[in-house]
């Protein structure tokens, strides 16, 4: 199998001809030409992984042709052949997209060596452009399931501080997926290609937060046998995320206030000073105005991380979003077990929107993937959704009309779940003609094209 597949182009046949043999025998597959147009031709039949190209041509300039070569193919790398005198024009050709250069006469296996660097760097760059699209992928805003109001809400907020580098606070529940959307707000922020990194402040001791956070030199203290970078100092031109910032001890939140305030943090052991550029996303469970009140959390720590607040809705109040994360959740896990299991029994998935979710997405997730692994079945039933766990609301007590419109809004969501948003069957199996179907939707804000399934 061949090492990749060159084009060549220069106007002196023999030393095309002996450029052809060294590649063909280092197994790669060579295309040769003499010709500009023929290199043109030639990159719009096949693809290359790599261009050799002579600086000067009969017809054009090398740099030139390689303009051309890149509109055909951009990320391709492109090495210039240049006569010892014209050393000036080869590093102009480097300004204008060439990977690099080689002076004639070159040694045979200084040539192999550039073209294996190039292509190194060239699946290297690959793999990051491909890593780069998982990661958007996943952390899109399109790609968040919020179909409901609140976290509609959410996402508007999220995509318009992305491009700030203002503080973000985000408050809610346990398992509504605040790292979530901090990853959200960092992939499309200008910092993406720098690093995201999450600390979770409650699981670190009191005792050990500090090193953690801002690092330490090496016999700072005992057992410190060699220097180590903090956590700020990783996220450097990146984003740090706070998880549960409200369990901070406040010995350390006068020293978070001086970096937010210096933008620099002393390692522990170090007497200079650490420059440090990084956007903050702090994220708590706890009503930190009532922690300020008890004196348990620095006022002024407080109002210097409230900059954005963001308030992350729990799930027993985003109801309209569960089917759908059922479904994400459901070919997440067939994928991951290999089970081809299709859907929920309309029973099962009653269950589930009956349900309070004291653990709000996360706990959801769980269920679903027990439900998953527990069923031998393509359809999961009610018997292996929420096993001695008590189904009841433990909402306030509404008016009847409340308790009738929600009702009725979360029967409509089963129905169009339970018939794959056919309006026509979902209308048959209410009792509905389809225009007074039509209205309910209208009347619950709810979209029959979102609870279609692709296949």
């Amino acid at each position: 199998m061949a090492s990749g597949r060159i084009l060549v182009v220069d106007d002196d046949n023999s030393l095309l001809e002996l450029m052809r043999m060294r590649l063909e025998s280092a197994n790669y597959e060579v295309t040769a030409t003499m010709k500009e147009e023929e290199a043109i031709e030639a990159a719009k039949g096949q693809v290359f992984d790599l261009s050799i190209v002579d600086l000067r041509l009969a017809q054009k300039d090398g740099i030139s042709l390689m303009k051309e070569l890149h509109l055909i193919v951009p990320d391709m790398p492109v090495i210039i052949l240049t006569a010892h005198g014209s050393i000036e024009s080869a590093v102009e050709a480097i300004k204008n997209g060439a990977f690099s250069y080689l002076t004639k006469p070159f040694e045979p296996q200084e040539m192999l060596f550039q073209i294996e660097r190039a292509l190194e760097n060239s699946r290297l760059a690959s793999e990051i452009k491909r890593l780069k699209g998982l990661l958007k992928e996943k952390y899109d805003f399109p790609n968040i399931i919020a179909q409901s109001e609140g976290m509609q809400r959410v996402l508007e907020v999220a995509s318009r501080v992305a491009k700030t580098d203002s503080t973000v606070f985000i408050n809610g529940e346990s398992g509504t997926g605040k790292e979530l959307i901090a990853k959200v707000i960092h992939v499309a922020s200008s910092r993406k290609d720098k690093a995201f990194v999450a600390i979770n402040l409650a699981a670190i001791p009191e005792t050990l937060l500090e090193s953690e956070l801002f690092g330490y030199e090496k016999g700072a203290f005992t057992g410190a046998v060699r220097s180590a970078k903090g956590f700020f100092s990783q996220a450097h031109e990146g984003t740090i995320f706070l998880d549960e910032i409200g369990d901070m001890p406040p010995s350390t939140q006068g020293k978070l206030l001086r970096v937010l305030q210096e933008r620099q943090f002393y390692p522990i052991g170090k007497e200079k000073p650490i420059d440090v550029d990084v956007r903050l996303i702090a994220a708590t469970n706890k009503n930190l105005e009532d922690q300020v009140k008890k004196g348990l959390f620095r006022e002024d720590l407080f109002y210097r991380i409230h900059v954005i607040p963001i308030f992350l809705p729990p799930l027993r109040e985003r109801k309209e979003d569960i089917p759908l994360l059922i479904e994400h959740f459901l070919k997440k896990f067939r994928l991951q077990m290999k089970k081809d299991v299709k859907r929920l029994t309309p029973q099962a998935m009653q269950k589930l929107m009956l349900y309070d979710w004291p653990g709000n997405v996360r706990e959801l997730e769980n269920t679903i993937e027990y439900a998953v692994a527990m069923t031998q079945e393509d359809v999961i039933n009610e018997d292996f959704i929420l096993q001695k766990k008590e189904v009841t609301s433990l909402e306030p007590l509404r008016t009847l009309k409340e308790a009738r419109d929600a009702f009725e809004k979360s029967y409509l969501i089963m129905l169009l779940q339970a018939c794959k948003g056919n309006v026509s069957q979902a209308a048959r199996l209410a009792g509905k003609y389809r225009p007074d179907f039509y209205d309910l939707l209208k009347k619950h804000g709810l979209d029959q094209s979102s609870f279609k399934k692709t296949e």
